[in-house]
């Protein structure tokens, strides 16, 4: 990679933000299309957000993904908010076009792609997602425009019903909010089709934990954990074990992470260039084997 007085910035902004495959899977990117930009990450905490937007707009970075805790916060320091963002009320992605700083939520979009690209079709199916927070909300967005019925179940309820009535005001198709427990899971996924982790249940360190419980699950389930550290949670270990289909939570950061590399770029994503650098970078770090 070389860098030089025209090289445009890319990052990311969070806290933290030490463990992010962001910068290997972007400069991977960047390097194989010969693009002169790079990518790297900043720590940047909550009272430092608002200058952070200014001197990225005021240095000329290219673009910035945001993650927690800025996914919300960001939006009021910004010029303009997709749609899609704006409904969902947080931005994932960052272009600056000319001193002008437009956000995006890749999220969703990169949650269905990974699905489709795993040979999953949403068309006329039931999802049940678990979670109502940030990335759940961008999920539920996307999910409501392409699945027959969306169930959303939260350990809060008020959040899933809240959340499951702006979709249905949006979308008008049947999307319903309930309380997480293992009876409401016991029925809803005795009929779905689609499960999707959104929760934090099994991240490390809690690597033996899982929102569900490994007798409710079966072979007819195609189950997505947007988890991705460790590789392949429990929920995913207790899916294979049934025969159910599993889609890794490493490729919704793959996709998302690519929809935010074309917004950037106005180039084709080299999807597989991306996902090798996130593999060879969790095996680095001792998280595969």
């Amino acid at each position: 990679m070389s860098i030089n007085g025209k090289t445009r910035v890319c990052a990311i902004i969070g806290d933290p933000v030490e463990h992010s495959l962001s910068p290997v899977m972007h400069n991977a990117a960047f390097q194989k299309l010969g693009l002169n930009l790079v990518y790297v990450a900043f720590k940047v905490t909550k009272d430092g957000l608002k200058d952070a937007i200014s001197g990225a707009r005021s240095l000329g970075l290219r673009g910035l993904n945001v993650t927690m805790p800025h996914k919300n916060a960001v939006i009021y320091y910004l010029d303009e908010v997709d749609s899609t963002a704006k409904t969902i009320g947080a931005v994932n992605t960052i272009l600056n076009n000319q001193e002008k700083l437009v956000g995006y939520n890749t999220d969703g979009k990169g949650a269905m792609i990974a699905l489709q690209e795993n040979g999953i079709s949403t068309e006329e199916k039931k999802m049940l997602l678990l979670g109502a927070g940030g990335a759940a909300k961008a999920i539920a967005f996307q999910a409501a425009q392409e699945v027959e019925e969306l169930v959303i179940v939260n350990r809060t309820s008020e959040k899933a019903e809240q959340l499951a009535k702006m979709l249905g005001k949006n979308f008008g198709n049947k999307v319903n909010g309930r309380k997480l427990s293992d009876e409401v899971l016991k029925q809803e996924l005795e009929t779905t089709d689609i499960l999707v982790n959104a929760t934090s249940v099994g991240m490390h360190p809690s690597v033996n934990s899982s929102p569900v419980p490994s007798d409710l699950l079966h072979s007819d389930l195609c189950v997505m954990d947007i988890i991705y550290n460790p590789l392949e949670t429990k929920l995913a270990k207790d899916a294979k074990a049934v025969g159910a289909k599993v889609v890794s939570g490493l490729d919704m950061l793959l996709y998302q992470g690519a929809v935010a590399f074309e917004i950037w770029t106005n180039c084709p994503a080299p999807v597989d260039v991306m996902k090798k650098a996130a593999l060879d970078k969790l095996a680095e770090q001792g998280d595969i084997h």
